[in-house]
């Protein structure tokens, strides 16, 4: 019967948390008295035997980490997992990595196997939707969020300030006399483009400019469909600027100006990109800095490791405005 016997069943029968039983199997002075002889008790009479290699885990001893992303062909998930498996290797442990593509039901899978896998803790970039059936999942196993939160789940989360960063961006291009500025960007069911495009509409707002609704294109979760949204919104009465609103956009938005020869058209990428720098003119961007966010994550993950009862903290890095010549063409 103990081969059937799990920690969960444990902290039921003893009517603790799966927490306060772990820290009974692992010796933790913060257990009261009384507290640990219950569970202990409840551990003789149900025959419970530890899994050695689950409590190094949960020790976070020759750990593994399980990172769940949307893709890692996308560039800024792609120096994310590379941040997040350098700072891993450095404390020793190790990564598995899975793609969502943004299916939910993928989603749930790929982090229940990870459970089953005992991962340490788990580092997701959550899909859209509600994420309630992560709560059990995050009140057992460390959690951190990146890039976005989630719906349903009370969960440490690293990312950046998207309304601001967008806001500021409209800031800037209005200081060069920019009034007629669109808006490229993933449809709002995600998180940090809802967050994006708000503070794109806010920032216009209070300043004063219209936003009718052909200068808004925020339906564009890939290059060509960016490319697309760029090449109608210059068929018509084109803006004077743009932001791209993710560097994926950005992927499809410059080849479109270029093909168009209307490099004329102010330009501000959220995120950077390969090859930005080097064009003509080069690409101001919001520099979202996914290997920051990547690192600050895993600090997180092995703070909460250390001590599961840390507050939830959402932890916010600075974006950078790098002016390159796009953003600064004057109106």
């Amino acid at each position: 019967m103990s081969g059937h016997i799990i920690l969960r069943d444990v902290a039921q029968a003893a009517g603790v948390s799966m927490r306060t039983a772990s820290r009974v199997l692992n010796n933790d002075p913060r257990v009261a008295d009384a507290t640990r002889r219950r569970v202990q008790d409840v551990i003789r009479d149900l025959g419970f035997v530890p899994d050695s290699a689950a409590r190094s885990l949960r020790a976070g001893t020759d750990a593994t980490i399980g990172l769940v992303v949307e893709s890692v062909d996308d560039p800024f998930f792609a120096t994310l997992v590379g941040a997040v498996e350098l700072a891993a290797s450095e404390a020793g442990r190790s990564v598995l990595i899975a793609s969502t593509h943004r299916d939910p039901a993928r989603e749930r899978t790929l982090v229940e196997q990870l459970i089953r896998r005992r991962v340490a803790g788990l580092i997701l970039a959550p899909t859209a939707g509600d994420h309630s059936w992560l709560q059990p999942v995050a009140a057992a196993t460390p959690v951190v969020l990146v890039d976005r939160p989630a719906d349903g789940v009370d969960a440490d989360l690293v990312g950046v300030d998207d309304r601001a960063a967008t806001a500021r961006a409209v800031g800037h291009l209005a200081s060069h006399g920019h009034r007629r500025i669109a808006y490229v960007g993933d449809h709002p069911r995600v998180p940090t483009s809802l967050a994006r495009l708000a503070g794109y509409r806010e920032a216009m707002a209070a300043r004063g400019l219209d936003v009718p609704g052909d200068l808004v294109r925020a339906d564009c979760p890939d290059p060509r469909s960016a490319a697309d949204a760029t090449r109608k919104l210059l068929a018509g009465q084109a803006p004077t600027a743009i932001i791209s609103a993710a560097t994926r956009c950005s992927l499809g938005v410059v080849p479109a100006l270029h093909a168009e020869r209307r490099t004329d058209v102010a330009l501000v990428s959220f995120g950077d990109f390969a090859m930005a720098d080097a064009l003509q003119p080069g690409i101001t961007v919001l520099d979202h800095p996914a290997g920051t966010v990547g690192l600050a994550a895993v600090g997180r993950l092995t703070a909460r490791l250390a001590d599961p009862d840390l507050p939830v903290l959402t932890t916010h890095v600075p974006v950078r405005l790098i002016q390159r010549g796009s953003g600064e063409l004057t109106a």
